[in-house]
């Protein structure tokens, strides 16, 4: 072929590098949940909770499970428990905001090389945190990889929307979120109790957060840096077609070219777009909705609470090992998110999107009515495990993998770093309310509180056909022409010079 729409063995390397960063985001996301037990027990010991008296063995009791029984109920455990979890979402938060100015200082591939510090140094404060203090080491390590998380869920779409070719931008782009699926499924495996999730390997199993950073180093320096990246910012046309000759291979890449040309002479006429001019700008606001509201409808569609819930559903469901059920819903996870990968490019974005939702909506419904009948009808809790099963299914179809890479196709140079950070703190924002909020709304609400999320995805669905453009197949030229469609050229010339200005200012 010579029209540089193949995918070649660079391409494929630079992909696979760049996910890397993503399994290690999906890894840290799941790997603090199975050994909660052992590692809280540990936490309790630290805090001397009762290395200055013995605790009695029961007769139902052995001295080890009456410790790990008092440690989880003590109120200090419990904080620095919470903490640990919830000191994760923090992190990814603030560095959020960093990714634009990380992509641009040096380019994508040495933002993401100078950014597996953190990972590494997150990584060694887990795996070293029996040397100190257990609950102080883990929570900073928390702390740190969230911050890298936060930088690399921005930066690994940034790079691959930007490296691959218009006919494969989707499939590539999924691939961020399969490699997380992949790595909460990793995590939640090697943390079964008899691989590392026990008293002697709990450590080597958080330290192992920050192995594929190193890898990613190895690998990072024979990785073309982003053309677009190399034409539109640094204004480098002779380096970008290097590049371009590097991922495509040989083949003629005036169209490539012509095409940067153009969204180079845009970002020179916007100039660069800080994020409150991003905020402000009216030109902009039609896309920023529907960005931010995709990555919303993604953490408040209740997914997380999936996670959270589906271990007590199987528990009632009289599954013997209900741990194990609950990896088999990280393996549909993985699975569905395959089959994204292979639809996404042929039935596109808004219309996985909308099936996803949708899905979503009836299986929750499916849900309340089986959580709520389960106890009277046998059949309704496997009623309960199916929806569960389905909802997933419908997540890692749409919701799930469009959000993280639409946001580069939606925005142009000159905005997409800040679109990309905006959308980035949406998504870890709400993630941290789900986490901190869900236990108490699953309190008030018992059995129904899948109700709540069947009645935002309806809201989300109805969002999505009425707001939210295809992009497949679509320059990122074509697509921004589709929010300015009606919009006055005068107009917009006189909106893009008050932005140039006030970035300017």
């Amino acid at each position: 072929m010579e029209n540089g729409k193949q995918l070649t063995g660079t391409l494929a390397l630079a992909v696979f590098t760049a996910v890397l960063g993503s399994l290690q985001y999906g890894y840290s996301l799941g790997v603090i949940n199975a050994p909660q037990k052992v590692i809280e027990r540990h936490y309790g010991r630290s805090l001397g909770l009762w290395s200055d008296r013995a605790v009695p063995a029961s007769e139902n009791h052995t001295e080890e499970d009456q410790v790990e029984l008092e440690a989880g109920q003590h109120p200090a455990v419990t904080m620095y428990w919470s903490l640990s979890v919830a000191i994760f979402s923090v992190g990814g938060m603030l560095s959020s905001f960093l990714v634009g100015f990380v992509g641009d200082l040096r380019g994508r591939v040495k933002g993401m090389l100078m950014v597996n510090v953190l990972a590494v140094a997150a990584g060694l404060l887990m795996g070293l945190c029996q040397m100190w203090k257990p609950h102080i080491m883990v929570i900073s390590g928390r702390a740190v990889m969230g911050f890298y998380c936060g930088l690399t869920s921005g930066l690994v779409p940034m790079y691959i929307g930007e490296i691959a070719p218009k006919s494969y931008r989707g499939a590539l782009g999924t691939l961020h979120q399969l490699a997380i699926v992949v790595g909460i499924l990793l995590s939640q495996v090697i943390g079964l109790d008899f691989v590392l999730g026990n008293d002697s390997f709990w450590p080597i199993l958080l330290g192992l957060s920050g192995s594929p950073a190193i890898l990613q180093s190895l690998l990072l320096p024979f990785c073309p840096e982003s053309p677009r990246y190399l034409y539109i910012v640094l204004g480098n046309e002779q380096e970008a077609q290097k590049s371009l000759y590097r991922l495509k291979g040989k083949y003629d890449a005036t169209a490539d070219l012509e095409e940067m040309r153009r969204e180079k002479e845009e970002a020179d006429r916007e100039a660069k777009v800080s994020i409150c001019s991003l905020i402000r700008s009216p030109l902009y606001r039609d896309q920023l909705v529907v960005a931010l509201m995709m990555h919303i409808s993604q953490q408040l569609s209740g997914i997380n609470a999936i996670f959270y819930y589906s271990t007590s559903i199987f528990a009632k469901a009289g599954i013997a090992q209900p741990v194990y059920a609950t990896i088999g819903v990280g393996v549909i996870n993985t699975v569905f998110t395959l089959v994204s990968v292979a639809l996404v490019d042929r039935a596109g974005r808004r219309t996985l999107t909308l099936a996803g939702l949708g899905g979503m909506c009836l299986c929750a419904i499916a849900m309340t009515v089986g959580l709520k009948f389960q106890n009277d009808y046998a059949w309704m809790s496997t009623l309960s495990m199916v929806a569960i099963f389905l909802f997933v299914s419908f997540f890692e179809i749409g919701p799930g993998p469009i959000p993280w890479f639409i946001v580069a196709e939606l925005f142009s140079q000159g905005p997409r770093p800040a679109a990309i950070a905006l959308a980035g703190c949406c998504n870890w924002t709400c993630n941290f309310i789900i986490g901190m909020t869900f236990r108490y709304i699953q309190e008030a609400l018992d059995c129904y509180v899948f109700i709540l999320f069947a009645a935002l995805l309806l809201c989300f669905t109805i969002f999505t056909y009425l707001r939210v453009p295809e992009t497949k197949g679509k320059t990122f030229e074509e697509i921004s022409a589709v929010f300015h469609k009606g919009r006055k050229k005068n107009a917009t010339d006189t909106e893009l010079q008050q932005l140039k200005g006030s970035t300017e200012a």
